[in-house]
């Protein structure tokens, strides 16, 4: 199957070419290549209607070499195996390029949350816990939130695997509610590394970001805050789309009015604050700044020319396939890969985990400072890396990862 198709060769390819000018060697290309663990479960849950359900979930730890496993759980009908691998492997890779001591993983489950009750999402979670239970742990492999799943299902993992251990494990997940152990500034954190990574490479390009001309496609958590935070520092957030419509308005969107819009009806269309905007022409639109913030594989060979932004700040993870990104670059787009950009998630989880187990919490001005320096920090370090090896910031990005997770594999040596 193709890199256009199959999320694991499209990251596979990536790190083909990083890992070439690094001269990485044979033996480590390897094992960096291979997952350390593939794990598949069946869930079988009795449904509200007194049917009973079994779901396929995954859990996939890829590289634990840096620290324990990390990465979110997804509800979606589209989960697969290979999905769940890319996302396990990009995880490792953004753990490195963020500068924190974990390794990657990433879970789901094959199911439609939107056809659910809350009751039964409990059961599916409760029961996937179960079955991954001697897998996961605050020193083995850390669950987060990821599409579909939010803060409430974290506790529900937390309390499940909490009552398998014996002992309440407050470290066992991230992206908990703040009465549980969660920290101040999580929720927004994702967005907000989008938000200096764009303003970062806005600076670097020269492009003033007061002003300058935004869209977003997906209004989740990422794209939402993304736009939000945005618009906070002078930034033109006009278009909006999500998984049923969207939303322009050349003059500018009222993100605040937008925001709570969809908390009452769940999507940004319909938005009396604009123009109807079909969701796939997004990536047509004459802006400054493209923020893809929905799923992976959204910027392909079939759309790539139709993108007029000259900055691109992936929110989303994979969302543009090596194909794509190729095309684009040559034109001259400047894009903040995923793996860069959407780390700001991963790195307020690490500070959430260092305070659960440390038992003391910072206020959240403290976290967003340390957020901040975290990103401009990884920022440079590639932008660096980008100008040494003479490409771009994906492939830069990927040479600051490989690196890293590859030297402390050589320092650890061969377990025989």
């Amino acid at each position: 199957m193709s890199s256009e198709n199959n999320p694991f060769n499209a990251m596979l390819e990536e790190f083909s070419g990083a890992a070439k000018l690094l001269a990485l060697d044979p033996g480590l290309w390897k094992v960096l290549t291979h997952p350390k663990r593939q794990i598949i479960v069946s869930c079988p849950v009795m449904m509200d209607n007194g049917q009973i359900e079994v779901f396929t979930g995954y859990r996939v730890q890829y590289n634990i070499t840096l620290g324990p496993a990390k990465g979110g759980i997804r509800y979606h009908p589209g989960v697969n195996l290979d999905e769940v691998k890319a996302l396990a492997a990009w995880m490792t890779w953004k753990c490195a390029v963020a500068g924190i001591p974990f390794g990657g993983g990433k879970g789901g489950i094959i199911c439609d949350p939107t056809m659910m009750s809350q009751r039964e999402l409990e059961a599916l979670t409760r029961r996937y816990v179960g079955e991954i239970a001697d897998a996961i742990g605050p020193d083995k492999d850390v669950p987060a939130p990821d599409v579909n799943t939010n803060a409430q299902t974290m506790a529900w993992i937390m309390d499940t695997y909490s009552m398998h251990v014996g002992v309440t494990s407050t470290g066992v997940v991230t992206g908990k509610p703040i009465e549980m152990g969660g920290s101040l500034g999580r929720r927004e954190a994702t967005g907000r590394g989008v938000m200096i990574t764009a303003r970062e490479a806005a600076r670097h390009l020269g492009l003033n970001i007061e002003g300058a001309t935004v869209a977003v496609q997906g209004f989740g958590n990422v794209g939402s805050v993304s736009a939000d935070l945005l618009s906070r520092i002078g930034a033109k957030i006009v278009a909006v789309t999500d998984w049923k419509g969207g939303v322009h308005n050349p003059q500018g969107l009222d993100v605040t009015a937008l925001i709570a819009w969809t908390e009452q009806r769940r999507t940004v269309a319909g938005f009396p604050g604009g123009d109807p905007l079909d969701p796939g022409k997004i990536f047509e639109l004459d802006v400054d700044i493209l923020v893809p913030a929905a799923l992976e594989n959204q910027i392909t060979a079939q759309n790539h020319h139709l993108v007029k932004a000259a900055l691109i700040v992936e929110g989303a993870n994979g969302p543009t396939t090596p194909e794509a990104h190729k095309a684009l670059h040559n034109r001259g787009v400047f894009i903040v890969p995923d793996i860069l950009a959407n780390a700001g998630g991963v790195t307020t989880s690490y500070f959430e985990w260092v305070q659960d187990r440390h038992g003391y919490f910072w206020e959240e001005d403290e976290v967003n400072e340390r957020l901040e320096r975290k990103m401009v920090a990884a920022f440079t370090s590639v932008l660096d890396t980008a100008r040494d090896y003479n490409t771009d910031m994906r492939t830069a990005a990927y040479i600051v990862a490989i690196n890293k997770v590859a030297t402390v594999t050589r320092l650890r040596g061969m377990y025989a």
